[in-house]
């Protein structure tokens, strides 16, 4: 058990300090907000300039405006004795020793005795910042790695010292994990901890195969991102985000740090990296570093004029043949036996990263299991690197280490003498070096995986080819999506009807979570399903009236209606993308389980089309719900930002933002950690189940009718004459009017969720004939991005 933290006090405003104090906001507490004071009349200007530029980051800091309000500014002058009174401090400043312990001196002599201290420090000693402090203070003191940007990237390094209180570094680690969605790691007080080690290793190994040998910037980019696990940044781009002088610095402190680093050679800093920095090429900030765009195209440093030319063929071999293997795991293991100029590259990487990873246990790390988390959370990896080494083959890398003259560590050469080949056991076991064992891991008890290494094994009570009915336990059922994409595919709508056949016929199970543990909830309606079945049905001359589709279309309404009304709680566990159908599937549960980070909206403009799952019935309600009285005057702005959100098919950018927008319900549960999304909603459903859950009521809709939408087709014609909009984006949006108004009805006529599902098929399926729309479904299915025709 812990006290969380309700106060937190961010001194320093710069990138991160600012990042860290949104985030702190986004989890509920109330920030101060401290800088240097100005030298002017306003002395918070520092402060302020500093995270107004912050609040215009890309992606968004916050999970919505509103949220800025729960952070208050101010300088070191006038307002240091509000440190009094918060119950965590973090220093963010400057990457300066003397910097940090002379403002850790004067924290000390504000702070309560209660308050935890901590410091951002990317790569100085944690102690030494706490140096000459009382013990009092440095009891209550550790390091909190945040990484860049801190809302999205879910490691969070712990560094204590050997003064940090165990219940201090425990009451930090939980917070961190429930409140800030993290995934916490505890390092080791050596230079740059465990990911940045790690990390910046990797990274530099890429950019001098560029500078010292004979592959392109494009050909290492291909093959140091998704197809072997990585983001699609891979190693320039990262380069380029993160900063050509940020790596610069990095490197050049790290080197003399790390005078015993059997590969301390990788971190000299390449004369081609130096020559960027010093003539202003700092990659994404300054517009251009080992990419720039160039009228529109993305094109690549040539290393020797230092001009941008268009990127170059890849010379990597049969790439395509191992690009299609369906898993991970299978593409790691055919590019590692690749003999192609593609296949040396990776072994030549692998090989340096898993004996550079392994040579770091002890030093940073006791165990392949926090460097392999390390690597996954803070960098995005999909495998770390001793999973990677399992992948490969144990015995295979060790001997082509031992052949390419790498050293191999004392401790895998005991692992080897013992007969163990991996380091991953069953269950949830890991190798541990310093016993020569295997310890156990147990899945946090708030925690559901599925399919994982850890994962405990779920029963499956129904299945077809694309979904799955699972047994969560305690008579909860977990409906998967296993369709492409996590789209709503003919199979998937079949698959959650006959699952919710199968719950209303089992009285020992009391509830259901929609969920999964993809990549997202759920894309939407699967388009080129759809797009085939119109085609068929265009060819057929007996059947030109898409029945196929009306008929799936009515199922579809027909199954989120008896998802609303079901007499067992149902709750969505969302995360990622929900899109179209899948933000309609998300609006049909009563209750939702949102993950913070759930981009979810009605977007079916983009492909030509108007929702008809039932979303634009639940927005017109949710329209009136939210006004005070059932006047027009009350109901009419909310049903304005409704219109214009789907319109301008706008995605939320966050589940609080998608509450404020009405895809989600007020009674939301926002979810930080990801990794329980699955146990929160659990719960949630077995909650309602035990109150003696209750549907939601069947009243009627107050609609506008024909007033209104006269109103919203008037917007329609002022976004189209402003050229905010096309001719056929207005021709749409009036559809839209239409629905959301009830039809040709008086003001305020009372109508029934059916009326409402029936205008929007009645103008959902001339769509699908209209050129414009086929044109906008085929352009989205070859590009994944919407036309504006």
């Amino acid at each position: 058990m812990y006290t969380p933290f309700r106060t937190a006090a961010v001194l320093g405003a710069g990138i991160m300090g600012s990042q860290i104090a949104a985030h702190l906001a986004n989890a509920g507490l109330q920030v101060h907000l401290l800088d240097m004071p100005a030298d002017r009349e306003n002395k918070n200007a520092v402060v302020e300039g500093a995270f107004k530029k912050a609040k215009q980051l890309s992606p968004p800091i916050l999970y919505s405006a509103r949220i800025a309000e729960r952070i208050t500014l101010g300088n070191y002058d006038e307002h240091f004795e509000r440190l009094a009174n918060v119950d965590w401090v973090i220093e963010a400043v400057i990457e300066n020793l003397a910097v940090k312990q002379e403002l850790m001196a004067r924290v000390e002599r504000v702070v309560s005795p209660d308050a935890v201290i901590s410091t951002n420090t990317s790569g100085l000693s944690v102690s030494a910042i706490a140096a000459g402090r009382s013990a009092s203070f440095r009891r209550r003191f550790l390091g909190t790695h945040f990484f860049n940007p801190p809302r999205y990237l879910q490691l969070l390094e712990l560094i204590p010292t050997v003064n940090t209180d165990p219940t201090i570094l425990a009451s930090v680690q939980a917070f961190g994990r429930l409140r800030l969605g993290k995934g916490i790691v505890v390092a080791k007080d050596t230079p740059n901890f465990i990911a940045n080690r790690i990390g910046v290793f990797v990274s530099m190994a890429g950019i001098k195969a560029f500078t010292e040998g004979d592959y392109t910037i494009k050909e290492i980019d291909t093959l140091t991102g998704p197809l072997v696990g990585r983001p699609k940044s891979a190693t320039f781009r990262t380069a380029d985000l993160v900063g050509l002088d940020i790596l610069l610095h990095v490197a050049e402190n790290l080197y003399p740090a790390i005078p015993h680093d059997e590969q301390r050679a990788m971190f000299q800093v390449p004369p081609l990296l130096r020559q960027l920095v010093e003539t202003g090429t700092l990659g994404a900030k300054s517009g251009q570093g080992f990419y720039k765009k160039v009228d529109g195209e993305i094109r690549s440093l040539n290393p020797i004029s230092f001009a941008y030319e268009t990127l170059p063929p890849l010379k990597l071999g049969n790439l395509a043949a191992i690009q299609k293997l369906p898993t991970l795991a299978e593409r790691l293991r055919q590019l590692y036996r690749d003999r192609s100029r593609a296949g040396d590259f990776f072994r030549h990487l692998m090989l340096a990263t898993l004996a550079y990873s392994a040579h770091r246990i002890p030093e940073i790390a006791d165990s392949p299991r926090a460097i392999d988390q390390a690597m996954r959370w803070g960098f995005g990896w999909d495998l770390g690197p001793f999973e990677i080494w399992d992948i490969l083959g144990f015995e295979s890398v060790l001997t082509d280490l031992t052949a390419a003259d790498y050293s191999v560590p004392t401790w895998v050469q005991a692992m080897h003498k013992s007969g163990i080949t991996r380091f991953y056991g069953e269950g949830d076991r890991v190798y541990e070096p310093s016993t020569g064992v295997y310890k156990a891991y147990p899945q946090p008890p708030d925690e559901i995986h599925l399919g994982s290494i850890n994962a405990q094994p779920q029963a499956t009570l129904w299945h077809n080819t694309e979904s799955a009915l699972l047994d969560l336990g305690d008579g909860i059922a977990l409906f998967e999506l296993r369709s492409k994409a996590n789209t709503l595919s003919t199979q998937a709508i079949a698959g959650l009807e006959a699952a919710m056949d199968w719950l209303a016929a089992h009285d020992d199970y009391h509830g259901m979570v929609i969920g999964n543990e993809g990549p997202n909830f759920c894309v939407g309606i699967n388009l080129a399903e759809v797009g085939k079945m119109a085609q068929f049905e265009n060819l057929n001359p007996f059947n030109r009236t898409h029945r196929g589709i009306a008929k799936l279309l009515d199922q579809f309404q027909a199954l989120v209606q008896r998802i609303h009304y079901f007499h067992k709680p149902v709750v969505a566990a969302v995360h990622g993308l929900a899109l179209g159908g899948g933000c309609e599937l998300a609006m049909a549960c009563p209750h939702v389980v949102a993950d913070a980070e759930t981009y979810i909206g009605l977007v079916e403009l983009g492909v030509g089309l108007i929702p008809a799952g039932g979303g634009l019935m639940r927005m017109a309600r949710w329209a009136a719900n939210q006004a005070l009285t059932t006047t027009p005057g009350d109901i009419l702005p909310y049903l304005k930002q409704v219109f214009t959100t789907i319109g301008m098919a706008k995605v939320a950018g966050s589940a609080v933002e998608g509450i404020e927008l009405g895809f989600l319900p007020a009674c939301t549960t926002l979810n930080m950690n990801r990794d329980r999304r699955l146990y929160v909603a659990k719960q949630v459903t077995l909650s309602l189940a035990q109150q003696g859950y209750i549907p939601p009521a069947r009243a009627p809709i107050p609609v506008l009718g024909a007033p209104g939408r006269a109103v919203l087709e008037h917007m329609a014609y002022v976004m189209e004459e402003g050229h905010f909009a096309s001719a056929y984006d207005r021709s749409l949006a009036n559809r839209l009017a239409d629905v959301l108004t009830g039809g040709d009805m008086p003001s305020l006529t009372q109508v029934d969720d059916a009326h409402l599902l029936a205008l929007e098929r009645e103008h959902f399926l001339p769509l699908i004939d209209e050129p414009k729309t086929k044109d906008r479904i085929l352009h989205m299915l070859k590009t994944k991005k919407p036309l504006r025709n």
